[in-house]
């Protein structure tokens, strides 16, 4: 917890701060509170659809939920942001993942 404490003093000084809520994200996850994950997830790829690094776990989280249509389009939406960012890894991550679920 106190992890995340800290995490939340840095975001609470720079709301915007991608890194530090996508870090955040997945200490909730660690938790084992994916909806607060999910909800933190989901705030800033609305905010900024191009960080690309949060579409995967976004996905990932949606897919052990159960919630296959969900992650599919949001592995969808990644693979779109991480083709026009130039990020290929990242592509190869989300197709190879969006593949094995939708295949």
């Amino acid at each position: 917890m106190e992890r995340i404490e800290k995490l939340k003093e840095f975001l609470k000084a720079n709301p915007a701060d991608n890194f530090v809520q996508h870090a955040l994200a997945l200490e909730y996850i660690k938790l084992g509170d994916d909806v607060t994950a999910r909800s933190l997830f989901e705030e800033l790829l609305k905010r900024d659809p191009g960080y690309v690094g949060s579409y995967y776990h976004l996905a990932k989280l949606l897919e052990r939920n159960e919630e296959t249509d969900e992650a599919i389009k949001w592995y969808e939406r990644g693979m779109e942001a991480a083709q026009k960012a130039g990020d290929k890894h990242a592509l190869g991550e989300l197709r190879s993942a969006y593949e094995e679920l939708s295949f």
